[in-house]
């Protein structure tokens, strides 16, 4: 077996609504319901599902818990755009533009958090 790509990942958060607030209007993302009214953030052909801290869906992690995320995600806007979005948003910034390296080679990269406390980097391919 070979896997191909992500599809879509599960956050856990202490308040659905504020969470799609903050990656829709911070972050350009889409909220999606689905199921029997869960919530779910949408950008391109992937997606975050979004888990209230008092489900108890199955299957989900051993140990899930709020802020415990650390993820990044791609842009091609400029990151000294999004770095000024970031700001113009009231968002603060964990570490400012810096090189990294991603699965496909050098990146530069902005992390800031999420209201559940998740680190989230914003990054370009070089």
């Amino acid at each position: 077996m070979k896997i191909e790509r992500i599809d879509h990942f599960v956050i856990r958060t202490a308040d659905v609504e504020a969470t799609c607030e903050f990656y829709s209007r911070v972050l350009g993302m889409e909220v999606e319901t689905f199921g029997k009214g869960r919530k779910a953030l949408r950008f391109g052909p992937h997606k975050i599902n979004l888990h209230p801290d008092t489900s108890d869906w199955k299957p989900r992690a051993a140990d899930p818990r709020v802020g415990g995320e650390d993820f990044c995600l791609l842009t091609k806007t400029p990151i000294e755009e999004v770095v000024e979005h970031l700001k113009a948003e009231d968002v603060e910034i964990e570490v400012e533009p810096s090189t990294r390296t991603g699965a496909l080679g050098p990146i530069t990269s902005v992390y800031f958090r999420d209201p559940d406390g998740n680190l989230v980097e914003v990054s370009n391919y070089e």
